[in-house]
């Protein structure tokens, strides 16, 4: 049995994003003496983060009022103007925000990157003596003899493909902890293994997603339009009957953030949520602010798109879930970051008062209780059945249904009920019954291909490391994946992870190229038979996002 050392702590917080950074200020905020470890699995904070983003400050403003003061990258651009888009194939048509609810309004916002944001809290964080860890993945969790959460176990460096230990192997280490929050983001291995110890999902939906695919340009400056956002429905995804939509924000230093985001329960198998980005771009409306421009960055990520019938118990005994772990992200607004903030704030604020009380490894059931009748909640009701309506109703009549049920809720009027989905594995379909998809080749202008773009991604995985993506059983990768759905993950995985080699010759091989992987997690999430398990790598593994 490998020996470890281990360091023990007050709370340990896995993922350094602006969830798990908020609950660290927030601990120390409230008792300056607790020891607060974060562990971030990217070699650098905000390695790994990429949203939008367009930012709500709400909770910004409770956790750290003079923000805007403090030399705070998102303060750099606040939204000025408001475009949502219907697109048909060469047209479009603008929706006017009066025609939405008011809690849609982007006023009071600001543009700018998520990862730079999670960066500056870092700041902040260290700055009131929380230990934060970057490089440093959480691989296993520790449980004391009631069963209780009581840490994690740093993922092993240098081991070979083979399982054997290279000349620089080092073991993980153990951090032992009163409290442990996972803040892994969408989809996170640990919080997925926590869901089925604790049968957190016993009385909520199951979550769904969307994929997220986005790139940074700099565009003309005589395009550009400072705090300008823009969305857009419809064309493509309305060809291939699949929902989602696509962004447009005009941050700062002359740079445009766009990306396109698929909805994950699509039932043709020949859908690639890349290809419809790289058409989406071709649109004549969108194409125009980008000629003449540059792409300098590339990413893609899952997003929760649940909704607040898919937000499972968040408190066990020794842990809680917090941010996107959870899924707190608003679908039609487009918005999880302040939702996630004030959910490591809340989470904080229980743990510090336990630790105080003398307790630990105790279930935070008032975290859970006090979420629930938080902002955070009355905010979710009024949207949570936009992402199904869409869904089952497809995107015209479907955002019509969302758009009065948004309205009724608003008003308060009408019963709150909410519609159900189905996990986006189940509603993939056979591959007989659709025709491949004829995807145009890009112009290597405005779109690009799959290799190229996740060079720009910056994405690297030490070799010689053992395969993080695992197949348990692959005469059934072969047998279903392949036979029955036409080998989805050539086409859902947006970093070109996935080949299915020698089908011509009658001996596939199921190929994957793991150093590409961008951490976005649709594989875990969209195989027919959830074959694949994703894992962590070795630490800082993955994209390395310069400001995405």
């Amino acid at each position: 049995m490998t020996e470890r050392e281990s360091m023990p702590c007050d709370v340990v917080i896995i993922g350094g994003g602006v969830a798990g950074l908020a609950a660290a200020i927030r601990l120390k905020q409230i008792n300056d003496e607790l020891e607060v470890v974060v562990l971030e699995k990217g070699s650098e904070i905000g390695a790994h983060i990429l949203s939008g983003a367009v930012v709500d400050p709400i909770a910004l403003d409770e956790l750290l009022p003079e923000w805007r003061e403090m030399d705070c990258p998102m303060a750099e651009t606040p939204v000025t103007d408001n475009w949502h888009w219907i697109l048909s194939a060469r047209g479009k048509t603008n929706i006017p925000h009066l025609a939405m609810p008011p809690f849609m309004s982007n006023k009071g916002c600001y543009t700018g990157s998520l990862g730079n944001l999670s960066r500056w809290m870092a700041e902040q964080a260290e700055a009131l003596g929380v230990m934060v860890f970057p490089g440093f993945p959480a691989s296993e969790v520790l449980f004391d003899e009631n069963g209780a959460v009581a840490g994690v176990v740093t993922q092993d460096m240098g081991v070979a493909a083979d399982g054997s230990h290279k000349a620089d192997y080092q073991p993980g280490m153990e951090i032992l902890a009163k409290y442990t929050f996972f803040a892994e983001g969408a989809r996170g291995n640990l919080t997925k293994k926590m869901k089925a110890r604790f049968d957190l999902e016993a009385d909520c939906q199951p979550q769904v997603y969307g994929l997220g695919v986005k790139e940074l340009w700099d565009i003309d400056p005589e395009k550009h339009v400072p705090g300008r956002v823009l969305h857009t429905q419809g064309w493509p995804l309305s060809e291939s009957d699949t929902w989602g939509g696509g962004f447009m924000y005009h941050q700062s230093n002359g740079q445009v953030a766009l990306g396109f985001v698929t909805a994950l329960d699509y039932k043709n198998p020949y859908v690639s949520p890349f290809q419809e980005f790289q058409r989406w771009k071709q649109h004549p409306a969108i194409r125009e602010y980008l000629e003449g421009g540059k792409r300098v960055a590339y990413g893609a990520r899952a997003i929760n798109e649940g909704g607040w019938q898919s937000v499972p118990k968040l408190a066990f005994p020794g842990g809680a879930l917090i941010g996107c772990a959870a899924g707190f992200v608003n679908v039609p607004r487009i918005k999880g970051s302040h939702t996630a903030i004030k959910s490591g704030m809340l989470a904080a604020e229980s743990a510090a008062a336990a630790i105080a009380a003398g307790q630990e490894k105790t279930e935070l059931a008032d975290y859970d209780s006090n979420l629930r009748n938080s902002w955070i909640a009355t905010e979710l009701k009024k949207v949570q059945n936009a992402q199904p309506a869409v869904a089952k109703f497809g995107g015209d009549l479907g955002t019509v249904i969302a758009g009065v049920d948004m309205w009724m809720r608003q008003l308060k009027i009408g019963l709150p009920i909410a519609m159900k989905h189905e996990p986006d594995y189940e509603m993939l379909q056979r591959a007989d019954l659709y025709k491949p998809i004829d995807y145009p080749k890009p112009d290597n202008e405005i779109s690009f291909d799959r290799l190229t773009s996740v060079s720009y991604s910056y994405t690297n995985h030490a070799e010689d490391q053992r395969n993080h993506l695992k197949v348990e059983d692959m005469g059934l990768q072969r047998a279903s994946e392949l036979e029955v759905y036409g080998g989805p993950s050539t086409r859902y995985c947006p970093a070109g992870v996935y080949e299915w080699v020698g089908v011509e010759e009658g001996k596939p091989e199921f190929v994957i190229n793991s150093q590409n992987c961008v951490h976005c997690k649709t594989c875990d999430i969209k195989d027919p038979n959830q074959n694949i398990e994703w894992t962590t790598p070795e630490g800082g593994g993955g994209p390395n996002y310069p400001n995405m």
